[in-house]
């Protein structure tokens, strides 16, 4: 099962109602992050979620309202005494820019470490997690990422019993082990069947409409697609300032075979998303605006 929660939905500029981009994902006790605008610890507090086990942060790009919360929340982190290290994913540059920002944070009692995409697409597996970064087209470098929790194939009993495996070892080599015995290298494929289908969330913002996230959302059981534009004639903006109008989010979710569609990344200047999702819906149903804490449960299926 992997909780997700949209912690933040505003662009630009903070509301009364709303806070800026984040995300947060958890499974298996492992907490992931994705973008940190100003009020996601408040955020965090609300949903009634915990800083501590957060052990990844991933940044889709630099402009300010998807990384001003992350001083905050960093220190908010330290004092919940935290002491293993963070992973921060994003962009080349990352490291210069956090510590940076950590000139008001720069005590912690944790070790930040950095793993910075330089390629259109990279794959980095951690945590349970299997986290694909691909980038996408705005004015700055700007990547949207999918998570995947892998699910493996059933146990096969007959499959075990035709290699010889001891039935003793049957256990550990279902969990993902593989072992050395006598002069055998066992290993899990040895008593599993096909892998069945995982939990799959692609989080894209800040961008025109790519082939890129139509290839890394396909099939998700969740795409978060920034919509910055409800009205029609917003299409100009979206063209002019690299952002996407809600009937586009539509298009590529449409695309993509997706799920579930929410948008995310409102225009300060949008204050009801809720009169634009008719549209919406006449090209993908399954269509929802995303609210600050919105959340959902995707469970593998059975």
């Amino acid at each position: 099962m992997l909780d997700v929660c949209l912690l933040g939905t505003g662009g630009m500029m903070p509301l009364p109602y709303r806070w800026l981009t984040s995300l947060m994902l958890r499974y298996n006790g492992s907490s992931l992050l994705i973008d940190c605008g100003e009020g996601t610890q408040i955020a965090i507090r609300e949903k009634g979620w915990s800083f501590k086990p957060i052990d990844i942060i991933c940044i889709t790009h630099f402009h300010g309202d998807h990384i001003s919360g992350l001083p905050g929340i960093l220190l908010a982190m330290g004092n919940s005494d935290r002491t293993d290290p963070l992973y921060m994913i994003g962009p080349k540059g990352l490291e210069k820019v956090v510590n940076a920002l950590r000139i008001i944070a720069p005590e912690l009692p944790f070790e930040i470490r950095f793993i910075e995409i330089a390629q259109p697409y990279e794959e980095i597996r951690m945590n349970g997690y299997v986290i694909r970064a691909f980038k996408v087209n705005h004015k700055i470098t700007c990547y949207g990422y999918t998570v995947e929790i892998e699910r493996a194939g059933m146990f096969d009993v007959a499959k075990a019993e035709s290699a010889g495996i001891p039935k003793m070892f049957w256990s550990k080599l279902q969990k993902g082990e593989t072992i050395q015995y006598e002069d055998r290298t066992l290993t899990p494929d040895m008593v599993l069947g096909e892998p069945r289908k995982g939990i799959k969330l692609t989080y894209t913002t800040d961008t025109r409409p790519t082939e890129s996230i139509i290839t890394n959302a396909q099939n998700a059981d969740l795409l978060i697609c920034e919509g910055m534009y409800g009205e029609k004639g917003d299409v100009n903006n979206a063209v002019k300032y690299k952002h996407m109008t809600f009937e586009e989010a539509a298009k590529l979710a449409k695309a993509a075979r997706v799920k579930t569609l929410w948008l995310t990344h409102y225009s300060p200047a949008l204050g009801k998303p809720d009169i634009f999702m008719d549209d919406v819906r006449k090209i993908f149903p399954n269509a929802y605006p995303g609210k600050d804490k919105m959340s959902v449960e995707l469970s593998f299926e059975d």
